[in-house]
C-alpha cells in the first residue's frame, strides 16, 4: 500500500517508538509507575515527561509553558473555554476555513459567546490587514489549513487580536516541526502524531501571563490545568519525534518540495485547491471537474489517499473549506488530497499518480 493522508495522521517514527518502549514497563519492570507517585518509580516517571516537555517546549518561543493533552482537539477547546469572561459577554473571531474542534467548540458555547467568522479570499488567506473588532476576546486561525495546506498571515493576525485588546489562539497542529512558530501567539495547539509522534498525545503552549481556567477537575495534575494521569510513554514518544523534526527539519523540507514538484508535473492539468505560493508542499489538495471521488477511490485502493478532511469524512457533506474558497458542490466533491513527507519515496508518489491517473481516465477524463 502506499500512504498518502499525512494530514490525517504520520507513520510513528521509529525514534519515537523507541523511546516509548521504555515506559511500557511490565510487572518485572521498574518503569510502569505513576508519574505523580512520590516514591522512587514515579519519580523516574516524572522525570522522563519534564525531559521530553524540554523537548516539546523546543518547537515552541522560549517565553511560554508546556501543558501535555489528550491532542489538539483537547489544547483547543482548553485555550478557547479557558479564557473565556465569566460574564458571558464573550467575543471570538476565528477563520472560516478553520478545523472542526475550534468551529464546533465555538457552536457549544454559543449561548455565552459570540462567534465572528472571518471570510478567507479565494486562495484560502485571511486577508494580513484584518481588523479584529475590539474588545473580542480572543482570535483563533491556524497556522496550516488541515485541507487545502494554505499558511495563514498568523504574526500580523495575532497582532491585530492584540490591538483589539484579546488573546490569539494558533493551531498548528500542521506546522509544528515543520514551519517556525507563530512568534506572537499567545497559545499554540499541536498533536504529536501529526509529526511522527504516537495518537493520544498533543500539547498547549501558553505564553508566559496568560491565565486559563481548568476544564477538566480532579487530582489537579498538569499544572491545575488538566487533571489525569500523564503517559510517560506516549509523552516519551512525543518528546522523541518533537526533537527528530527539529534535527532533520530542513532535510524533510527539502525532501517535501522535491516531491512536490515531482507530483505537480505527474497531475499537470489538474486545478490546485488552494495558493501555490502560501503553502505548505506536503498538502496537494486537486481537483479534476466532474471526478467521481468515491468511484475513484474504490478503484485505488492500494492508494491510501483523502477526498476532504479525515475528521469530515462520511458526512457526506461538501468541505466546507473548499466551499469557503468558493468552490461549488460539484467541484468540491471532485477534490482529492494527497498528503506526503519524510517517508514517502518519489517512486510512490509515481505508482499512486499512474493509478490515480488511470482510474480518471476510465472516467473519461
Amino acid at each position: 500500500m502506499i500512504y498518502l493522508d499525512y494530514q490525517a495522521t504520520t507513520p510513528l517514527a521509529p525514534e519515537a517508538r523507541e523511546a516509548m518502549l521504555r515506559w511500557l514497563g511490565g510487572p518485572e519492570s521498574d518503569t510502569f509507575g505513576n508519574p505523580h507517585s512520590p516514591h522512587r518509580m514515579g519519580r523516574m516517571a516524572a522525570a522522563a515527561i519534564e525531559a521530553a516537555r524540554e523537548q516539546v517546549a523546543a518547537l515552541f518561543p522560549p517565553d511560554g509553558r508546556v501543558i501535555f493533552t489528550s491532542g489538539a482537539t483537547e489544547a483547543i477547546n482548553l485555550a478557547i473555554k479557558g479564557t473565556a469572561r465569566g460574564d458571558g459577554t464573550n467575543t471570538i473571531a476565528v477563520s472560516a476555513i478553520e478545523h472542526a474542534a475550534v468551529l464546533d467548540c465555538g457552536h457549544a458555547m454559543r449561548e455565552t459567546t459570540e462567534m465572528l467568522v472571518l471570510p478567507v479570499d479565494p486562495h484560502g488567506l485571511v486577508a494580513e490587514d484584518t481588523v479584529i473588532p475590539e474588545g473580542t476576546q480572543l482570535t483563533a486561525v491556524m497556522q496550516v489549513n488541515n485541507e487545502i495546506g494554505t499558511i495563514q498571515p498568523v504574526e500580523e493576525l495575532a497582532e491585530a487580536a492584540h490591538a483589539a485588546g484579546g488573546w490569539f489562539l494558533c493551531d498548528a497542529v500542521q506546522g509544528a516541526g515543520k514551519l517556525a512558530p507563530p512568534a506572537h501567539a499567545d497559545m499554540i495547539a499541536v498533536s504529536a502524531h501529526k509529526l511522527h509522534g504516537p495518537k493520544g498525545i498533543g500539547a498547549l503552549w501558553v505564553r508566559d501571563g496568560v491565565d486559563i481556567a481548568p476544564q477538566t477537575h480532579g487530582g489537579g495534575q498538569e499544572q491545575g490545568l488538566r487533571s489525569g494521569t500523564l503517559s510517560p510513554a506516549l509523552i516519551a514518544g512525543f518528546g522523541a519525534a518533537a526533537r527528530l523534526a527539529l534535527a532533520q527539519g530542513q532535510e524533510d523540507a527539502a525532501h517535501v518540495e522535491a516531491l512536490w514538484h515531482r507530483a505537480r508535473e505527474l497531475f499537470d492539468g489538474w486545478e490546485l485547491n488552494g495558493s501555490a505560493e502560501h503553502r505548505w508542499h506536503g498538502n496537494l489538495n486537486l481537483r479534476k471537474d466532474g471526478l467521481d471521488v468515491a468511484r475513484l477511490m474504490s478503484e485505488c485502493r492500494s492508494v491510501m489517499f483523502s477526498a476532504g478532511s479525515a475528521c469530515a469524512s462520511g458526512s457526506g457533506r461538501p468541505s466546507h473549506v473548499l466551499r469557503a474558497i468558493g468552490l461549488t458542490d460539484a467541484q468540491a466533491k471532485s477534490s482529492i488530497r494527497l498528503g506526503f513527507g519524510r517517508y514517502t519515496t518519489a517512486q510512490e508518489i509515481e505508482a499512486a499518480a499512474a493509478a490515480i491517473l488511470a482510474a480518471a481516465k476510465e472516467q473519461g477524463l
